[in-house]
């Protein structure tokens, strides 16, 4: 049985940071102060329905860098979620997502996907809670190899500063 998942409303409050950044750079890419630094946020990705949202997933699973770092992860299958208030991953290969504007974005299905990908890594620990060092371990990769590695830079100090690393 997982453990606790105590990472979680962390890990959310961290995503909604860097969501909110990325909601900036909706119109094109912008600019963000990091620690003296100055970040070029990138566009992030939205989609209108559930079979561009299948592409792009198996697009990633194609990716060169994601087959060297999950090189025995299974396809994963999308699916409209009912309801619209959040996302989720069933194993052992579906991503459920509610086709409301705020799921229908890249970052949603990155957390979603890097849990199929934690889920398949023969390294995580099998009782790792759903928000564990494995599936942060995972987002963080798959962000930076997806969005951008300023994005994966932007979430990893918010999950840093939120205690969810």
């Amino acid at each position: 049985m997982p453990a606790v998942d105590a990472r979680r409303s962390r890990v959310y409050a961290a995503e909604q940071q860097v969501a909110r950044l990325l909601d900036r750079a909706a119109g094109g890419a912008t600019t963000v102060d990091f620690f003296g630094s100055t970040l070029t946020v990138p566009v992030e990705r939205r989609f209108g329905d559930i079979a561009s949202m299948q592409r792009w997933v198996d697009g990633v699973l194609d990716l060169q860098p994601v087959l060297d770092r999950w090189p025995s992860t299974p396809p994963c299958q999308v699916r409209e979620r009912r309801g619209g208030t959040k996302a989720h991953y069933q194993p052992p290969s579906e991503i459920a997502v509610p086709t409301s504007a705020w799921a229908t974005r890249e970052l949603v299905l990155c957390h979603e996907l890097a849990h199929h990908l934690a889920h398949h890594d023969p390294d995580a620990p099998p009782d790792e809670p759903g928000h564990g060092p494995a599936w942060v371990a995972a987002y963080l990769d798959l962000v930076g190899i997806v969005v951008g590695l300023e994005v994966a830079l932007l979430l990893r100090a918010g999950l840093d500063e939120a205690s969810a690393r």
